[in-house]
């Protein structure tokens, strides 16, 4: 009873690395729960492993609550999804991906980088606004919503200095 009281109270700090293949079992199961329409294990495997791509991911114990995709090009980078597990969501964790993950791109030689975020998505868009992203434009109709709505999404851009 003593163990499960401390494990209950005691919340692990995720730790953040860059992800390998072998994590996209984890990566498509999270990224099924998270959207509407979720990879497969082996289109995450194949991003994974691609030199353009640029995945983190955040981890509690061995299991995976969270992580962050991009793909490069040139000097430029699109952010293709970031997931937080319900459980984890609300503590901070995406900011520290999306932190971790700008450094390492900027690292890398990106100078802009891009993503698309549904309009309806406010702790998202809250965030990217925090981290330096700039709406520049819209696209209407661009995400299923509700049964017969369609969402727009909002396309976002940060600039490095």
């Amino acid at each position: 009873m003593m163990q499960f009281l401390a494990r209950l109270f005691s919340r692990q700090e995720p730790v953040l690395s860059e992800a390998q293949p072998k994590n996209a079992p984890a990566i498509a199961a999270l990224h099924a729960a998270s959207f509407r329409r979720g990879w497969s294990e082996d289109e995450i495997r194949s991003m994974i492993g691609a030199k353009a791509v640029l995945t983190h991911r955040a981890m509690v114990g061995s299991k995976l609550v969270g992580f962050i995709i991009s793909r490069m090009a040139a000097d430029e980078s699109e952010i293709l999804s970031v997931a937080v597990t319900r459980s984890a969501q609300g503590r901070g964790l995406a900011g520290r991906m999306l932190h971790l993950h700008l450094r390492r791109l900027a690292g890398l030689g990106v100078r802009t980088v891009f993503l698309e975020v549904g309009e309806n998505n406010t702790p998202a868009i809250r965030l990217y606004n925090s981290a330096g992203f700039e709406q520049v434009s819209r696209r209407e109709g661009y995400y299923q919503g509700a049964p017969g709505q369609q969402n727009a999404a909002l396309v976002m851009r940060c600039d490095f200095e």
